[in-house]
């Protein structure tokens, strides 16, 4: 079988016949001109001679004869040879023919004789002019042979121009039919395919009718337009059909969004499963929805919520035991089940028969690998569960079992938040009123002591003491409550500090300053707490014991945040300090706070110089993850 020219053979067969047609017609008019040219230069090489000759006559014509004439002589055999052997550099040659050779011969014999007569001979005593005209005529005679055949050059050239320009009208027609016939046709024909397709005319097809790149387009296009009308027959039921799964997935989507917004916002137990089972029932389309709890280990199931419940099952169902009735399954084998109620074979309770439901659906409740409870579907009629909705029920369980697992660590977060506020409030009564208690105890008993000796004098100083006591317990218990009630900020912890500040005043009478250098990002809440009791405690010893003129508070954060409680109080001995003791109380427990968020406390003092505490917090890189402080517990202390 002979192979099909392709599109590109053709082009290219087409454009190479062109090209070497082409090339030969320049060609040969290149060579064409190359005789020209040649047979120009000729001529005036031949026009050379007839100079020299006359030259060398009028020199031989002056006796006595002059040395030049040699040099003439050689210059003339040099054109002579010049001409027989011509010059492919320059060019120069000859245009040979049958004249052209007879003449130059004829050229050549009359110098031969004349060179011998004029260098050989005597000098002559006529003029040799008339000898030089007839030589010069016969050097005219050779260049009008040459010119001749420059003249049949020249019409051949003329010729061959014509045909040059017959030939490109020729290869120009044949270029527009051939690119007619290979191009623009079947370009035509795909052009008028595409139109009958953008008309909706589906059974327009192309004629394919050669083997090459456009019969290929053309047979792909007819492949296309069959696609297209098979497509377009059943596009509307697809578009049906289509339309409806779409359908479908929005409202599940839909279903989706509505539970998950119940489960967001529903912030009691009862409120999540009742507003569930009444979602689930208008998704569903069920007649009556019951939501059961499990027990631990699934012995038990309890009626958590119902809708559309008939009273007979909402009040003898409240609590069943696994397996008693439908409902309840094994941990092991929890799966979502479609459960036929039959009146020929009743179940334990009889509820479901007697209440006219025909079919049960259960959906496990599942948190993990633990089994929560179940979700039960009860339908008037004979239903089947596709998998599409089987796996949308369990979605939909999976939001309930999430939100309950939310509501009950929810419940345990604020119970742990309340210990911790119980505990923090018994930490800072034991560590501030207790002392004071205890002091107070002591005195009490030394004051019955001398009452018994009816000491009168001694007992005048101990109720002193007592009432000193009674006054610092008092002022503990309002700076407790002033701890409690400062509330922390999210954007700067300064507005917090000024209000400390301005509470001292106030409780004090002692001037204050704030100096408040720190920029970037802001501390936590749950360290912002801690630093502010820390220095609420600092300013508390100062209040008891410095005796202080003046208070000030240095803050900076760079290049790490840094809390400074300086006073003008009469300062203590560091060394003394560091025995047990009441009065030392207050530097245990700001210790004790800074240890909970990674930070430590420097205490430095001279006796009549003041003293100065220092908070210094970790670097954020190097910083210990701070002890938590959760949102019960900001408003627990909010509300103290």
């Amino acid at each position: 079988m002979r192979t099909p020219w392709t599109l590109t053979a053709k082009m290219v067969a087409t454009g190479a016949t062109f090209l070497a047609l082409a090339l030969l017609s320049i060609g040969l008019t290149l060579w064409v001109s190359w005789q020209l040219e040649g047979g120009a230069a000729a001529v005036n090489e031949a026009g050379r001679l007839r100079m020299l000759t006359y030259r060398m006559a009028l020199a031989i014509d002056q006796p006595p004869v002059p040395s030049s004439v040699r040099e003439i002589a050689d210059s003339f055999d040099v054109s002579l040879a010049l001409l027989g052997q011509g010059d492919s550099s320059r060019p120069l040659f000859v245009p040979w023919s049958k004249a052209t050779r007879e003449r130059f011969a004829e050229v050549r014999h009359e110098w031969g004789v004349l060179k011998t007569r004029w260098l050989t001979g005597p000098p002559p005593t006529v003029s040799q002019v008339p000898t030089a005209d007839a030589f010069v005529a016969q050097v005219d005679t050779f260049v009008g042979a040459i010119e001749t055949e420059l003249a049949r050059w020249t019409s051949m050239l003329h010729a061959v121009q014509l045909t040059l320009m017959a030939l490109a009208l020729f290869c120009a027609a044949a270029v527009f039919y051939a690119g007619y016939l290979l191009v623009l046709n079947p370009v035509s024909r795909l052009q008028r395919g595409v139109t009958a397709l953008r008309a909706n005319d589906l059974s327009a097809r192309v004629e394919v009718d050669r083997l090459d790149e456009f019969g290929e387009l053309s047979q792909g296009f007819n492949e296309m337009a069959e696609s297209l009308q098979s497509l377009y027959a059943g596009l509307e039921e697809r578009v049906r059909h289509k339309t409806a799964q779409l359908e479908i997935e929005r409202q599940r989507l839909a279903h989706l969004y509505q539970v998950s917004t119940l489960t967001a916002r529903a912030t009691q137990l009862d409120e999540l499963a009742q507003g569930f089972a009444r979602e689930v029932r208008l998704i569903t389309g069920a007649d009556a929805v019951a939501v059961r709890w499990s027990d631990e280990a699934n012995h038990r199931y309890v009626m958590l919520a119902g809708d559309n419940l008939p009273p007979q099952i909402a009040q003898g169902e409240d609590c069943i035991d696994s397996g008693a009735c439908h409902c309840g399954q094994p941990r092991q084998n929890a799966s979502t089940r479609v459960i036929p109620i039959r009146s020929d074979t009743p179940s334990a309770l009889g509820h479901c028969e007697r209440n006219g439901f025909r079919t049960l659906v259960t959906v496990p409740v599942r948190q993990r690998e633990r089994l929560l409870g179940e979700v039960n579907l009860f339908f008037r009629r004979d239903v089947t569960v596709a998998p599409q909705e089987r796996e949308l029920l369990d979605i939909l369980v999976s939001h309930l079992a999430g939100a309950m697992e939310g509501l009950r660590l929810a419940a345990l977060e604020r119970e742990q938040a309340v210990g911790q506020e119980r505990g923090l409030i018994a930490r800072e009564l034991h560590d501030s009123i207790a002392q004071s208690l205890i002091f107070l105890k002591i005195q009490v008993q030394l004051l019955r002591e001398a009452m018994g000796r009816g000491d009168l004098k001694a007992a005048a100083p101990i109720v002193a003491e007592l009432d000193t006591g009674v006054r610092e317990s008092y002022a503990d218990v309002r700076e407790l409550l002033l701890h409690f009630r400062t509330r922390t900020s999210d954007e700067s912890i300064e507005p917090a500090l000024r209000t400390t500040l301005s509470k001292f005043e106030h409780q004090t009478g002692l001037p204050t300053q704030l100096r408040f250098d720190a920029r970037g990002i802001a501390l936590p809440a749950d360290v912002q707490v801690q630093v502010l009791h820390i220095v609420q405690e600092a300013l508390s010893n100062v209040r008891k014991h410095a005796r202080a003129k003046e208070v000030s508070l240095d803050v900076r954060s760079s290049p790490h945040w840094r809390f400074e409680v300086r006073d003008t109080g009469q300062g203590f001995d560091p060394a003394a300090a560091a025995q047990p003791g009441e009065t030392h109380v207050g530097l245990r427990i700001m210790r004790e706070r800074a240890e909970r968020i990674g930070a430590r406390v420097n205490v430095s003092a001279t006796p009549g110089g003041g003293c100065s505490v220092v908070l210094e917090l970790p670097n954020p890189a190097s910083a210990a993850p701070a002890e938590p402080v959760t949102h019960a517990l900001e408003q627990a202390q909010a509300s103290a």
